[in-house]
């Protein structure tokens, strides 16, 4: 056991222009409500280039962009302009599309996607509310919804889940009802109240999500707004999510430029190096590279 060394690939992170193209949420006059306050530092062009600088240091093989709320009438745009990075830059190794599965064309959006080499999951955010005590029923019990769930089969897609851990019975059922289909859960079930009680509830949600065995998570989106990003605000969170998943079905991600408003990327991903440095070396570098590099199919790298 050592402090990983090892490659990274990044199972979460994006790019995008606002200048060039349209991301309704990063208009100048934009204001939507978000986890970790004021956001307008984001309102500005971060490509592989800036992404590189951010990650100097972290020795990056490979990342996985996941779409950016990009103008949602035109979800091929996005997946064409990642591509075109890709092709530019060598960023990212994968995608993550846009694709609205409550849509008449979704059967035709999808099928366009996943004609794009480098495009392995697509997400559409189902809700859940802002809290447990506002959340009601999600897209993920709607009918219409799980119709267009159960096209990504066909096309060998996987299914990226961003969703508050108070709507994990119904992300269960998810899972049960289309065994077939690899969800990848976002930012760690979004444990952001840090509340006991909230976090007592955060934890018997992922042990129960982690029952199935088509889920994986990304250990990311750990921010708190007003709050540095530190190795003991963060170390129960990681290892518990360790605990339950197995580092077989984990992945540490950077969720950047978004959780550069709480950290640099060195903070981070040192941060995860410290309260990981006593596990085996082969766990270290599934979470670091081989998980991420399976799911998305990045290479070879760190997969042990």
């Amino acid at each position: 056991m050592s402090r990983y060394a090892g490659p990274v690939v990044d199972a979460h992170q994006h790019f995008w222009d606002p200048t060039v193209n349209d991301h309704p949420w990063l208009r100048p006059e934009a204001r939507i409500p978000f986890r970790y306050g004021n956001y307008d530092a984001l309102k500005r062009r971060y490509l592989p280039p800036d992404y590189r600088a951010d990650a100097a240091g972290q020795n990056v093989v490979g990342t996985v962009y996941v779409e950016t709320e990009w103008n949602p009438t035109d979800p091929i745009g996005e997946t064409r302009y990642a591509n075109g990075l890709a092709a530019r830059f060598g960023l990212p190794g994968a995608i993550v599309a846009q694709a609205w599965l409550d849509r008449d064309d979704v059967a035709e959006v999808l099928a366009a996607q996943a004609a794009f080499p480098l495009v392995r999951s697509v997400r559409h955010k189902p809700g859940g509310g802002r809290t447990p005590a506002d959340a009601g029923p999600t897209l993920m019990s709607s009918g219409r919804w799980r119709r267009g769930y159960a096209v990504l089969e066909r096309h060998g897609l996987h299914f990226d889940l961003q969703t508050p851990w108070w709507t994990f019975g119904e992300a269960l059922a998810l899972a049960r009802d289309f065994p077939n289909t690899i969800i990848v859960l976002n930012h760690t079930g979004l444990p952001s109240d840090r509340s006991e009680a909230a976090l007592q509830g955060w934890h018997r949600a992922m042990a129960m999500l982690a029952e199935a065995p088509n889920v994986r998570v990304k250990i990311s989106g750990l921010g708190q707004p007003g709050a540095p990003w530190t190795v003991a605000a963060n170390r129960w969170i990681v290892r518990e999510t360790i605990a339950m998943f197995g580092p077989e079905r984990a992945a540490f991600a950077s969720n950047f430029p978004v959780d550069g408003l709480c950290a640099t990327f060195a903070v981070i991903f040192e941060g995860f190096r410290e309260i990981v440095v006593d596990l085996p070396d082969a766990a270290q570098a599934r979470l670091f590279a081989g998980t991420a590099s399976e799911v998305y199919r990045i290479g070879a790298a760190g997969a042990t």
